[in-house]
């Protein structure tokens, strides 16, 4: 019996998951060692602000991504997104304890079908950000010297005026923080991925859960 997988997020959900992992097209008109040393210096919050704002200022400006192009959209993150996102970790941490048992190989493949289900969310929620999409970090709560922290912030759209919760877990590295999970409403991303994940590896394997997510994303 194969599991099917489901989305993260559903569609009323879209655009604060394409804000989430996107959500660093940081700083899109400066070169990459400027963005690198903005990183390296910013606050997670300042992070975190400069990123989200930069990513609805690309969308806006960018008819291709607001249509869900695919190539177009891949195209940025590779450019921008790759270096501030550590999609490993979220990889690894969203396979759980199966990530110990895949081969380097597997490791590999799984990444790449986990980014590509990504791209297919983010792809769908373009269309969503409007001229009035604005966004808003919360004041910073725990350790300000932790390597391990929390940002929140909250996203408002024009179309229904309320605001959608969305908190972003970072890591400090020698390079600059990286986000490496989301929580959109309550619904964080590695959880439910691992839920899901969990249940297609113990049926069909590592293998079985790389081919089921290659098969959606075509």
């Amino acid at each position: 019996m194969q599991v099917i997988l489901r989305s993260a997020f559903p569609l009323v959900r879209l655009l604060t998951a394409a804000v989430t992992c996107v959500t660093l097209w940081f700083a899109v008109a400066a070169s990459a060692q400027g963005q690198a040393q903005a990183s390296i210096a910013a606050s997670p919050n300042e992070f975190v602000q400069q990123a989200v704002d930069n990513v609805l200022a690309t969308i806006r400006e960018d008819p291709q991504l607001k249509t869900g192009d695919m190539v177009r959209l891949g195209k940025v993150v590779d450019k921008f997104i790759v270096s501030y996102v550590n999609f490993q970790k979220t990889t690894r941490l969203a396979a759980g304890k199966y990530w110990r048992d895949a081969t380097p190989e597997q490791r590999t493949a799984l990444a790449n079908a986990f980014r590509g289900t990504l791209l297919r969310t983010y792809a769908g929620a373009m269309s969503r950000v409007d001229a009035g999409t604005t966004s808003k970090v919360l004041p910073f709560r725990g350790d300000p010297t932790a390597a391990d922290v929390v940002v929140r912030t909250q996203l408002f759209r024009v179309a229904n005026g309320e605001p959608t919760q969305i908190d972003f877990r970072l890591e400090k590295t020698p390079d600059g923080w990286r986000i490496y999970d989301i929580n959109v409403e309550n619904v964080w991303l590695i959880e439910n991925y691992r839920n899901q994940f969990s249940q297609q590896i113990s049926q069909n394997g590592i293998d079985g859960l790389i081919q089921a997510l290659n098969t959606r994303n075509q």
